[in-house]
């Protein structure tokens, strides 16, 4: 069965969170359009615009409620949940994060392209720039970014001098539109301490404004200028180099984000928005129960999950297989056959993508079922 027919009798149920078959995914609609409207506010008070990372949650439903709050399209990490999107009616303002380079894909880009409005993906390397100024030849003109490496090494142009060819390969290519630059600091994204991060951050702003000189140099000043996250847009807001900000875990904030000074003087302004119920199915043994939520419910690349309710304080989780969690009391009383335990996603991108469905939830009742509508589509 699916979700729509193991929950949908549900929605508006007082109190039908209990009800839901675990392990499964909720989220809190309330922080969550808390966290949407203090993040637009945030960019608009910054005079930025808000393109949020669609990576994060794959939703057309969350991607809507991010563009009535003003936000001016979404980031896509790859084709396929860019074309989810426009499949959810979110067809305006999308921007591709990372390189599309084969041919069938390439392809799809421009067949997106043509049924969407305002289009970019970025670009690094000139023969990527030339396959696809010969593919949307005699079509729509497409809007690319060049990518700028921030030091990670995955992707973007790694010197102003490859910045400046790259511009010159596109100019060469009149299917193509050059729209400005990209620069994503993910290396800076988690660095805890607020002041490390905000130096770090300045050092690669430094950088940054290198390729953006000899871009204006060479006749391309550019009008876009892209990137920021979640762990440094309150520094990313304050450079003066960035229009727009890529943010996108701030709608959800995961343990990771929790885990750092995202603002000066401590603490987050977010909530946490998602989380995973599970219930307890097995109680036999001292010290612990045992959990129906395992390695197939949370993302594995962070610290195990963190225990949001439903546990004696000091509890912890710890992973016991595929199907199965140790929730560990010690002395204290552990909680009964049945009961609901609900847990923090430890890295919200990688964990949605795990579920087919968003429970979405007002304090203890169902109220929307939203499709995790661009789950695997990662081609």
């Amino acid at each position: 069965m699916n979700d729509v027919e193991l929950h949908g009798h549900l929605i508006g149920r007082q109190g039908s969170r209990r009800d839901l078959n675990t392990p499964v995914l909720i989220i809190d609609q309330d922080a969550l359009d808390r966290n949407i409207a203090l993040m637009a506010g945030f960019a608009a008070t910054k005079g930025l615009k808000l393109r949020p990372h669609a990576k994060t949650h794959k939703s057309p439903d969350v991607a809507r409620r991010q563009i009535a709050a003003g936000a001016i399209g979404a980031c896509c990490a790859k084709l396929g949940e860019a074309e989810a999107l426009a499949e959810g009616g979110v067809a305006t303002g999308l921007h591709l994060t990372s390189p599309v380079v084969s041919a069938p894909a390439i392809e799809r880009l421009v067949a997106l392209n043509a049924r969407t409005e305002g289009l970019m993906c970025v670009v690094d390397h000139p023969d990527n720039v030339q396959a696809l100024g010969r593919a949307a030849t005699g079509g729509k003109p497409l809007t690319v970014i060049i990518d700028i490496d921030p030091g990670i090494r995955r992707t973007g142009v790694a010197s102003p001098q490859a910045a400046v060819a790259l511009l010159a390969a596109i100019r060469a290519e009149p299917a193509l539109i050059y729209g400005g630059i990209q620069c994503y600091c993910g290396m800076q994204q988690h660095i805890e301490g607020f002041e490390a991060r905000k130096a770090s951050m300045e050092e690669r702003a430094g950088y940054v404004r290198t390729v953006i000189e000899a871009l204006t140099a060479a006749g391309g000043a550019p009008e876009i200028v892209t990137g920021g996250g979640t762990g440094t847009h309150r520094i990313d807001a304050d450079l003066g180099l960035f229009t727009e900000l890529q943010v996108g875990s701030y709608v959800f904030m995961d343990s990771q984000y929790l885990a750092c000074e995202l603002q000066d003087g401590g603490g987050s302004p977010f909530e946490t928005a998602l989380m995973i119920d599970s219930r307890v199915v097995s109680a036999n043994a001292r010290g612990m129960v045992t959990l129906d939520a395992g390695f197939k419910s949370f993302s594995t690349d962070a610290d195990p999950p963190l225990i949001l309710g439903g546990a004696p304080e000091g509890s912890r989780y710890a992973f016991m297989g595929d199907e199965h969690g140790a929730l560990i009391v010690g002395a204290a009383e552990a909680p009964p056959l049945n009961a609901l335990v609900t847990l923090a996603a430890p890295h919200c991108d990688p964990t949605v993508n795990l579920y087919d469905t968003f429970h979405v939830v007002q304090g203890d009742t169902l109220v929307a079922l939203w499709p995790v509508a661009g789950r695997g589509r990662s081609r």
